[in-house]
């Protein structure tokens, strides 16, 4: 099991910018595809975008692209979120996940405790 701790979390206002980062407790973090996750307040928990091992391919959910970008560092066990040009809409619980397999939206094993993104208009 991987133990997941995000942080980068805050609040901004319509239009900044916030970097997220997650730190994963494994040996071999580049065996595994990681992906970030939201959930907003009274909505399910919905896929944000993936990475796969060595960071070669990407995936991202429609309303992030252009203004999100995932990216990950393996000598760091690292996955970071730049997010842009951030909107309300863009307020939400953001967790990240490791999964074995390189399946954008897909979800596998535990969850961190997630850091709260607030974006003000």
């Amino acid at each position: 099991q991987v133990l997941l701790v995000e942080s980068g979390g805050g609040l901004v206002q319509t239009g900044g910018s916030l970097r997220l980062s997650c730190v994963a407790s494994t040996r071999t973090f580049s065996s595994y595809a990681m992906s970030w996750f939201r959930r907003a307040p009274g909505k399910e928990r919905e896929f944000v975008a993936a990475i796969s091992y060595s960071g070669g391919r990407t995936y991202y959910e429609d309303s992030v692209k252009g203004r999100f970008t995932i990216s990950r560092d393996n000598a760091k066990n690292t996955v970071y979120l730049q997010m842009n040009s951030l909107k309300p809409e863009d307020t939400a619980v953001h967790y990240c996940n490791a999964n074995p397999g390189y399946m954008p939206g897909r979800a596998l094993g535990s969850w961190g405790q997630g850091t709260q993104v607030t974006v003000s208009s």
